[in-house]
């Protein structure tokens, strides 16, 4: 039973298109990271989000509710997206789409690796995966759309949207 809200990989494909960004510095990881962060309190959401350049961790912050653990699943999230260069949402359409069991076919151990919804690639047009935003604490499809929304109002920011 498919566990991803009836996302399909080719939307997921269209929405990692259009979260590219332009260029990724260390002082915009911070502020994608600040917007995650200001969301996050400002809902109350029990999440801890990372802002990463690669494996370099720019940006945490742990929100009231959130607990050592997500830092693990922050961590399992990141190597996904660092090893595919997709999100990890639509890394698990694609295994749920084929019928396939992800950590077997690529022998990856889920204790590192995990295509939970969250952790999304920061595209830079030109360049492609330049960073990778994770959000955990939520259910998985919710965490990978709050991700989502925090790219989008960066690019909103930033003049960037479609």
């Amino acid at each position: 039973m498919a566990t991803t809200g009836g996302l399909g990989s080719a939307d997921l494909e269209r929405e990692a298109k259009a979260l590219e960004l332009s260029s990724l510095t260390q002082a915009q990881a911070l502020e994608i990271g600040s917007i995650a962060q200001v969301i996050g309190l400002e809902r109350k959401l029990p999440i801890a989000v990372e802002v990463r350049m690669k494996d370099w961790i720019v940006f945490h912050a742990s929100l009231p509710g959130s607990t050592p653990e997500n830092d693990w699943w922050i961590g399992r999230k990141a190597r996904a997206v660092n090893l595919t260069g997709r999100s990890t949402l639509h890394e698990r359409v694609l295994a749920e789409e084929e019928g396939i069991d992800w950590h077997k076919s690529k022998g990856l151990e889920d204790e590192l690796y995990a295509i939970h919804g969250g952790g999304l690639a920061l595209n830079v047009v030109g360049l492609g995966l330049t960073g990778v935003l994770i959000v955990s604490g939520l259910e998985q499809v919710a965490d990978h759309m709050l991700g989502v929304e925090i790219i989008t109002e960066y690019l909103a920011r930033k003049g960037e949207q479609l």
